[in-house]
């Protein structure tokens, strides 16, 4: 167990300055290069999961191959077909045919997981707390059922930084 209290250990942490919100994404997005701020627009929870699908698949794929990448029960050819319009519209999404495939359309992602995260976070970071980091993650961390053992992970993460 750890000696102080949850709320105080990472009160210390954060009024040290040593927390940003890029430890609440991947290591990956630490490592991408800085690029202008730029909006991007929300995803709805059904344009996530085709979103999700292609993230996950790391290359291109047809309509098709992204609607087998759903469990069941799979959505409509149809549907992740116009979910793919929607998307490329929002610019999240490209598609390209592939010269021995003829009509085929091959849709990737336009950003990556990492890069749409990190604009959500900072969006609910900005929006509802205030720009505060600190307050953004005291809240998660009151409102979160955090083991011992996650914590202290989380301390060393911060202290090694």
């Amino acid at each position: 167990m750890l000696n102080i209290g949850r709320f105080e250990a990472f009160s210390s942490i954060f009024l040290a300055g040593k927390v940003e919100a890029s430890y609440l994404c991947s290591e990956q997005t630490k490592q991408q290069p800085t690029m202008e701020k730029k909006t991007l627009k929300p995803l709805t929870r059904a344009e996530m999961d085709v979103m999700n699908v292609l993230w996950n698949a790391q290359h291109a794929l047809t309509v098709s191959e992204i609607v087998d990448g759903y469990a069941e029960p799979k959505p409509a050819y149809t549907t992740v077909a116009t979910f793919l319009k929607i998307l490329e519209a929002k610019g999240s999404v490209e598609h390209r045919k592939k010269e021995e495939t003829g009509r085929t359309f091959y849709y990737s992602p336009m950003l990556s997981r990492e890069k749409y995260v990190s604009q959500v976070v900072n969006d609910v970071k900005d929006t509802l707390f205030g720009s505060s980091t600190k307050k953004f993650c005291s809240f998660l961390i009151q409102n979160e059922e955090l083991t011992d053992e996650e914590l202290k992970e989380l301390l060393s993460l911060i202290q090694n930084e």
